[in-house]
């Protein structure tokens, strides 16, 4: 194997063994970036292998950071953010629990059937996973282990439903990886809508076959038998209208090509205030505390992506790129073979590295291979995205779960926990399952919005 492929190798497994260490993600991507440039050079000074990459060809780096800040798109992603950040402190998401739940009463499992509804809200306007784990473990959970729920389905429910929130639209995630994939956001955006909708389709059935099948892991209640309260589902309605109304802003404007992304994206902050207002929640604090949570999310993740940038650039110099070709073109399986290869690669690695990590060095290696063999790149980022949505989930580097562990209840412990999320992980495997076979999931809506 020639220095440069040993060397891409080696950058590779080093990335994957400094994570482990704890140290700031972009400060490692960075930090190998510089140490293997300076590696190649004294190579090639000491024995003479020309490797390609010097500090003339790092310096590209700064060219490739400027383009990427250049970007309009991007600012989508502080106004999303901002937006989500806002709508977790507006007061809806209360409002919807109380009524949500009153509306299901008659069901086994009707609480968890609240939990899965609001969070599918909350995905489709915010798109923060930890403020919706976190805003779902202290409105569902203690209501559902009071009403005697099995703390594994409690606490499975609301981490699964939580990360619905970076698949469902408007998420941060497709943002990026447009961005990475050079993509329309908006083709992404519609390609994710139905497997989002299947996902929360089947964690519902999920929650009321169990209630059928085992009653005492979602009990019945007397109040579980009361008469439907029209009166409950008025208020529900009243209850739904405004984070409707806002996904209908965001999301139609997108989709009916009215607005950009990054238009939409500022339309969605300044509706999240004005809900917040009308709610009579907005004030001095809670719109510091907003701004300040903004800056630090936004912070981590473009300190991320200028550490990605200088990574990508030399691993590329070294031949990364090629050699990720050549061994994934070399398995000896059919395309769709390779394409299975990689997901579960990616599932992996989802074990021990974050979405954001395995978004910006994994999926703009892989992608190229995957359109080669002739696939759709709308469907093949979807399908890689419910594949990253599974990296919340898995221990050890599950964050859904470190997320509910912070605020749950004391008696909720970490095996009951892991043992919740387990059939959701499950279930997210057999959704990208379906999508595999029924491609027209991902194509279809954005087939009839562009006429393609």
């Amino acid at each position: 194997m020639p220095l440069n492929e040993v060397l891409a190798v080696f950058m590779f497994l080093g990335f994957i063994g400094l994570v482990f260490t704890g140290f700031p993600v972009a400060w490692i991507l960075a930090g190998l970036a510089v140490a293997f440039t300076a590696i190649a050079i004294v190579a090639e000074i000491d024995l003479g292998i020309v490797t390609g990459v010097d500090w003339r060809y790092f310096s590209l780096s700064v060219e490739r950071i400027w383009n990427i800040m250049e970007n309009w798109v991007m600012v989508a992603l502080p106004m999303f953010i901002f937006m989500g950040l806002m709508l977790d402190k507006s007061g809806i998401a209360e409002r919807l629990m109380t009524h949500f739940s009153r509306l299901f009463v008659r069901l086994r499992g009707g609480l968890a059937l609240s939990v899965t509804f609001i969070g599918v809200l909350l995905a489709a306007t915010t798109g923060i996973i930890g403020a919706s784990v976190v805003l779902l473990a202290l409105l569902g959970l203690p209501i559902m282990l009071k009403q005697g729920y099995d703390k594994s389905l409690a606490s499975g429910t609301v981490c699964a439903v939580g990360t619905l929130g970076i698949l469902i639209p408007p998420s941060i995630m497709l943002v990026l990886m447009a961005d990475r994939m050079a993509m329309s956001v908006g083709d992404l955006f519609l390609g994710a809508v139905l497997p989002g909708l299947m996902l929360s389709l089947m964690y519902s059935l999920y929650i009321v076959l169990r209630g059928a099948l085992q009653p005492d892991s979602a009990p019945a209640t007397p109040q579980e038998r009361t008469r439907l309260d029209m009166h409950a589902m008025g208020q529900l309605i009243m209850a739904i209208l405004p984070p409707a109304a806002l996904i209908l802003a965001v999301l139609g404007s997108i989709f009916l090509g009215i607005a950009t992304p990054t238009e939409a994206a500022g339309v969605g902050a300044l509706g999240a205030v004005l809900l917040a207002g009308i709610n009579r929640r907005l004030n001095q604090l809670i719109l510091k505390e907003v701004l300040v949570e903004t800056s630090k999310t936004t912070g981590f993740i473009f300190a991320t992506l200028v550490g990605a940038t200088a990574y990508s650039l030399v691993l590329r110099g070294l031949g990364g790129d090629e050699l990720m070709e050549r061994v994934l073109l070399g398995l000896p399986f059919s395309p769709e073979g390779i394409v299975i290869a990689i997901l579960l690669f990616t599932f992996l690695l989802g074990f021990f590295l974050d979405w954001i990590e395995i978004t910006l060095i994994v999926l703009p290696l892989v992608a190229p291979v995957v359109q080669s063999l002739g696939f759709d790149p709308v469907w093949f980022t979807v399908l890689f995205a419910v594949c990253l949505q599974t990296s919340f989930l898995t221990p050890p580097v599950g964050f859904a779960i470190f997320y509910l562990k912070g605020v749950a209840p004391p008696e909720v412990d970490i095996g009951s926990v892991y043992r919740g999320v387990t059939p959701f992980i499950l279930l997210q495997l057999l959704g990208m399952v379906i999508i595999f076979q029924f491609q027209g999931l991902v194509t279809w809506l954005p087939g009839q919005a562009y006429g393609s």
